[in-house]
């Protein structure tokens, strides 16, 4: 979590550099709100970028602001290969996930930089890592609703759509977009109800129908060093509990891939078990599902019996008779 902290602040540093040698001067209440952080971690930003050697001033009055001196450019040297290798892996990242103009066009000057002689193994280098965020199948609906939710964050205006959360309950929700997330391979949206006049997270595909309204609103001052998305799944984690699941030969493979081979303990030939905490939730009841018949949950006992009783329900839908 830390080395993912970090990363986000470099990341924020150097886009903060590049924006500041584009313009000649920005207000810091812009950077904070572009950038999804306070003003005061705006000054700590400007002054770890001072303490590396680049000449940031900020001047004060009516048309202040935060610059840098005038004259100053970025030495390319400043950037090693191999740090631009991993700023073009992330852009890429990003680019498989919202895609957009703007991005190929970041990817492109970034990659210009390059010396033509050194292009071909830069190449290599970058081709070595992908990270592609984007689900498999037609994206074409989910990328519908990214689009509408972007729109709306940067003309700050609220977006209206019918809602249907885990129990099935429908609800029109107006809110206002501060942040959208990808976490586990899904999108949320980070916004404020005033229905509800606090922050909530939707999932971006129970939502349907977004439409970008004309009420537009004011941007928050948010910190983003507390993420507030864990927060739901931290207090879940709490009350966690081990369960234990026998894997066969058929099904080692699973047990491999989500737990890493070091967590398996071979009780006899071919049968293996793995003992992992998980809240028992709706979640672990559909995870322990999909993973098929040659797995079998041993302990708690009252998990089995849940998870039978899941299965028996499946298997009733399926008995010959007439169709549902």
């Amino acid at each position: 979590m830390v080395k993912g902290f970090e990363k986000m602040k470099i990341d924020r540093l150097l886009s903060i550099v590049i924006l500041l040698l584009q313009r000649n001067r920005v207000q810091a209440k812009e950077l904070a709100d572009k950038y999804e952080v306070s003003i005061r971690t705006i000054y700590r930003d400007i002054e770890a970028i001072s303490m590396a050697g680049i000449p940031v001033v900020t001047f004060q009055g009516a048309n202040g602001g935060i610059g840098l001196m005038e004259g100053y450019r970025l030495d390319r040297s400043m950037l090693t290969d191999l740090d631009i290798k991993d700023i073009v892996m992330g852009l890429q990242s990003i680019s498989s996930s919202l895609g957009g103009p703007n991005v190929s066009r970041l990817l492109n000057k970034f990659e210009s930089i390059i010396p033509e002689s050194g292009r071909e193994q830069f190449s290599v280098r970058a081709a070595q890592f992908i990270v592609d965020h984007s689900g498999w199948g037609n994206q074409a609906a989910q990328e519908g609703k990214l689009i509408k939710v972007k729109e709306a964050m940067s003309q700050a205006r609220t977006v209206a759509f019918t809602y249907r959360n885990a129990e099935g309950v429908i609800t029109k929700r107006d809110v206002e977009p501060h942040t959208l997330v990808l976490k586990g391979q899904q999108w949320f949206v980070y916004a404020y109800c005033s229905d509800k006049e606090q922050f909530r997270l939707f999932k971006l595909s129970r939502m349907s129908d977004p439409v970008v309204t004309e009420t537009a609103f004011t941007r928050k001052d948010l910190s983003y060093e507390i993420l507030p998305w864990n927060e739901g799944r931290m207090a879940a984690a709490r009350a966690v509990q081990p369960f234990t699941l026998q894997f066969n030969r058929n099904s080692r493979h699973l047990a491999e891939d989500w737990f890493g081979v070091e967590a398996l303990h071979e009780q006899e030939e071919g049968i293996y078990t793995v003992s992992v905490p998980f809240p028992e939730d709706a979640w672990a009841y559909g995870f322990i599902l999909s993973l098929g018949p040659d797995v079998v949950v041993k302990e708690p006992i009252h998990l089995r019996d849940k998870i039978r009783e899941m299965a028996l329900r499946i298997a009733s839908n399926y008995e010959e008779g007439p169709e549902l």
